[in-house]
């Protein structure tokens, strides 16, 4: 159902995405969008104008032969068909007037991509609370399980936006790698991981500058804190079932201090010590459309989160429940 607040037109949840239309256009309505999105058969817009999932400015309902004279722009709603469904649930862990909390896990993506978008995090959650104006604060990567901050109200997401920018919150990751001398470098932990990360060619990655790629007084742009914590034993585990000897694995605590995309993952492997079950580090070992294999999740929890409240000034702790483990 569509809300009847402009400011808040949700349909099962989700927000609609807007469109800018140029001034003196005469194409129709669905040749504008096959012509500004080319990547989007135009068979898919059909079924949307079908479904009423594609709008005017004043939330009317658009047909596909519509002229768009004296239109500013349209909004249309993402839909999946035969979208697959999470065998998993969030959890709620703490909500006031302003924030929540939310404990995911992992394979659920925090705002609606790629095949999932009602079971997206974002979209269950507004759904389940009826917050129209719920946004998330910060992101993880749908692979990561744990914690996620939500702003309840849109006048206050940047506020807790400005924590994040100003690394005035502090991020404890807890995840599962190969021990320390499995790596071919010398490591002394804890130790501090810097670099300056770029997109890969391939899109979904990014990667490390080498030192010859770096340019004379280019800063690093990404920085981790990272310490070995515990050696696991797996000499009673079930693992020795898939491996002919037990996985030589530890327990790491890492505490980013900048918020790049896949900032641990690249740290980690980076120094050796790529994590289990990462499917894109150091090499894809699963395309982007193939189906996620839910018995090995990556080896990563968002595990606590630390700050100040910029609107009640309360200090507040939050820790994930969830555990990792390899089964």
């Amino acid at each position: 159902m569509l809300s009847s607040n402009a400011s808040n037109w949700l349909r099962n949840g989700v927000s609609p995405s807007t469109v800018g239309i140029p001034a003196n256009t005469h194409l129709s309505a669905i040749e504008f969008l096959a012509q500004r999105f080319p990547a989007i058969p135009r068979t898919v817009w059909l079924e949307r104008f079908d479904a009423g999932l594609v709008l005017n400015a004043k939330a009317e309902r658009m047909a596909p032969a519509d002229n768009l004279v004296g239109e500013s722009h349209l909004l249309y709603f993402r839909h999946v068909a035969n979208e697959p469904t999470l065998p998993f649930k969030a959890n709620i862990i703490f909500q006031d007037e302003y924030l929540v909390v939310a404990d995911k896990p992992h394979f659920m993506p925090v705002t609606p991509g790629g095949q999932y978008v009602q079971q997206s995090l974002l979209v269950q959650l507004k759904q389940q609370l009826n917050l129209p104006e719920l946004s998330p604060v910060h992101r993880i990567d749908r692979e990561t399980a744990g914690l996620v901050l939500f702003s309840v109200r849109a006048q206050d997401r940047d506020s807790y936006q400005a924590l994040f920018r100003l690394g005035q919150v502090e991020k404890t990751y807890e995840a599962i790698a190969g021990r320390p001398e499995s790596s071919p470098l010398k490591l002394g932990f804890p130790l501090t991981h810097k670099s300056r990360m770029v997109e890969d060619e391939q899109f979904f990655r990014m990667r490390e500058l080498a030192d010859d790629e770096m340019q004379n007084g280019e800063p690093f742009n990404s920085e981790t804190w990272i310490d070995c914590v515990e050696p696991m034993d797996f000499s009673d585990s079930a693992i020795q079932t898939i491996a002919a000897s037990p996985p030589s694995l530890a327990r790491y605590v890492l505490k980013p201090l900048t918020g790049q995309r896949h900032q641990l993952r690249v740290h980690m492997n980076s120094l050796g010590l790529a994590l289990m079950g990462d499917q894109f580090y150091p090499v894809i070992r699963r395309a982007a459309n193939e189906p996620d294999d839910f018995s090995s999740p990556l080896q990563l929890l968002a595990k606590s989160i630390a700050f100040k409240d910029p609107l009640t000034g309360v200090a507040r702790t939050f820790e994930s429940c969830r555990v990792l483990k390899i089964d």
